[in-house]
């Protein structure tokens, strides 16, 4: 409920920036500036995200306009109360509505995608191609891994990659999704794999960030490049 009113509040909050005319010319030259453009850049997108399209940017300028002018509220509480009453549940519904169209479309997906040649699909709903064949040892439940992937829906739109921001990253093999914590064990090190992780086995029903909607099948291009040797790390710490 907390995050559905965060929304909400953002949305309008972000409209303000739009109350002003769209001819208008806006200076970007100070850190002030600059940095209340990219407030506005990122609640506009937090906007359109949200589907809130039909809210009154005027009138959003004019509370705006009111608080800080201290001038006397056009509204009582009790009905801003309401209208972001409705504004919330209109959010819940069109949440949960995008929520059933993404576990569909996933079902549909991994139906299609498991009877793809090089696909295999593990007991747990996981499926995997091996792209690229190594003979380097499997870490375990308790190791620490270095890893490079890119992550995507399945429109092939990419939501993180480590390739992208040129740096592996190290984790421990029980300290992530579900998906990966499966997936890494099948693998050796030097091995790429493609994964096609079930909404169950990731995120669920909970959208971790606005690039990834709730429900969400991912595919992951991954590529185990090390398993971390803990005596060689407290060596290495020593010696600093």
């Amino acid at each position: 409920m907390k995050q559905h009113r965060l929304a909400a509040a953002v949305a309008l909050v972000s409209l303000v920036l739009a109350g002003c005319d769209s001819q208008t010319s806006v200076e970007l030259k100070t850190p002030a500036q600059k940095a209340s453009y990219g407030i506005g850049l990122n609640m506009g997108k937090s906007l359109a995200q949200e589907g809130m399209d039909d809210l009154d940017s005027k009138a959003v300028a004019q509370g705006i306009e009111d608080a800080v002018g201290k001038k006397e509220q056009k509204l009582k509480d009790e009905e801003l109360v309401e209208a972001f009453a409705a504004l919330q549940k209109r959010a819940e519904e069109r949440m949960a509505k995008m929520s059933e169209e993404s576990a569909a479309a996933g079902k549909k997906f991994l139906e299609e995608n498991g009877k793809k040649a090089g696909v295999t699909t593990t007991a747990s709903g996981l499926q995997y191609e091996v792209v690229k064949k190594a003979d380097g040892p499997q870490p375990k439940p308790t190791d620490v891994v270095t890893v490079h992937y890119t992550g995507k829906l399945t429109n092939g739109t990419v939501f993180d990659s480590s390739v992208e921001r040129g740096s592996p990253i190290d984790l421990p093999v029980s300290g992530v999704i579900p998906g990966w914590v499966e997936g890494l064990q099948l693998m050796h090190v030097g091995e790429k794999y493609k994964l096609y992780i079930p909404s169950d086995l990731a995120y669920g029903a909970q959208s971790p960030s606005p690039a990834i909607p709730a429900n969400s099948v991912l595919v992951f291009d991954l590529e185990l490049l090390a398993i971390k040797d803990p005596a060689k790390e407290d060596a290495a710490a020593a010696k600093q």
